[in-house]
C-alpha cells in the first residue's frame, strides 16, 4: 500500500528561522529520507515552496489566485511518499519524522477518488 505523509505546517515559521537553523532542519530531513530509503519504503519525497496558485473551474470559466493566501494558516511544505504494509507502519515511520517537531504529519493512504 503506498501512504502519504504530508507536512502540514504553520505560515511563516521558514521565514522565522535564521538561515544556519533552517539549513541544519533540511538536513534531518534528508537524513530521514535515506534512512526511508535504505529500509526501502521510499517511493518519492519533495520539499514545497509557500508560494500557489490556486485554480477552479465552474460553468467553464477558469478562476485563478494567486498565493500567498492572508487567510491560510497552515500549507503543506512537502511530502513522503512510502511503500508500506499497513497504516500503523505508516504511522510508525511518521513519528520518526523531524518535522513532527514543528509540523503536523497528516498520514493518508494513496487510492481512486472514487472509493
Amino acid at each position: 500500500m503506498s501512504y502519504m505523509l504530508l507536512i502540514v505546517e504553520p505560515q511563516g515559521q521558514r521565514a522565522d528561522r535564521s538561515l544556519e537553523d533552517g539549513q541544519a532542519l533540511y538536513q534531518r530531513m534528508v537524513d530521514y529520507s535515506r534512512k526511508l530509503d535504505s529500509h526501502g519504503v521510499l517511493q518519492g519525497v519533495n520539499s514545497l515552496k509557500s508560494d500557489a496558485v490556486r485554480l477552479n473551474k465552474r460553468a467553464g470559466k477558469a478562476s485563478v489566485v494567486d498565493g500567498p493566501f492572508a487567510e491560510a494558516k497552515e500549507f503543506v511544505g512537502g511530502y513522503f511518499l512510502l511503500d508500506c504494509p499497513t497504516i500503523g507502519e505508516a504511522r510508525a515511520w511518521a513519528e520518526q519524522c523531524p518535522a513532527a517537531e514543528w509540523a503536523t504529519i497528516e498520514i493518508r493512504e494513496v487510492g481512486p477518488c472514487y472509493t
